[in-house]
């Protein structure tokens, strides 16, 4: 069970690391666009980041996919401002009706790209471990919690700013999602790809 916290925390501790606030602001971004009453399609929002991260990280970790990281530490960046810039865009309207919105998938195939991101470090860790699923398993429990913790603050801010001190919701969305967008551009450029 030790094993299982050592990971769990590892997987927590990387969504929550201020120094690696990338997935702070891509989680954020995610956010946005909704309201407090939204919290069951943000529950699945996140779910679908966390399960193309898993599949990414997964893959990676058992070498059967390999990408350059630079290439990667690019993409991350470049996943944050898509989806910041597309929210500036994006329509405030109810989407009751549809099974299944874009936006889900939209946040799985990027959950694929992060995942890359962070498998050099978890291949390391692991060394030569054959059975990696239970350290798997708990990195992403740990992860997923990680972002729960992320949405309810971020949706906490939001309830507030909105509902009690009457910002306007496209207002708020705009700030948010500029400031990320920005964010984004920032971390773009100081990647070593170019």
């Amino acid at each position: 069970m030790s094993e299982f916290f050592l990971y769990f925390d590892l997987g927590f501790d990387h969504i929550l690391d201020l120094n690696g606030y990338d997935h702070m602001l891509f989680v954020v971004a995610l956010c946005a666009t909704y309201v407090m009453s939204d919290w069951k399609k943000l529950l699945v929002l996140v779910t679908a980041f966390t399960i193309g991260h898993s599949l990414t990280l997964a893959l990676s970790t058992l070498r059967l996919v390999n990408f350059d990281s630079s290439v990667i530490e690019f993409l991350i960046p470049l996943t944050i401002f898509l989806t910041a810039f597309s929210n500036l865009f994006r329509k405030d309207r109810p989407t009751y009706g549809r099974k299944i919105q874009f936006s889900y998938f939209i946040a799985l195939v990027f959950g694929l790209i992060h995942g890359l991101g962070f498998s050099n470090y978890l291949r390391a860790l692991l060394g030569k471990d054959a059975d990696i699923i239970l350290q798997l398993f708990a990195f992403n429990v740990g992860l997923e919690i990680g972002q729960i913790i992320i949405v309810s603050i971020f949706m906490t801010i939001s309830f507030v700013m909105i509902d009690i001190f009457g910002v306007v919701r496209r207002d708020w969305k705009m700030i948010i999602s500029s400031g990320i967008a920005g964010m984004a551009i920032m971390l773009m450029l100081e990647t070593k790809f170019w």
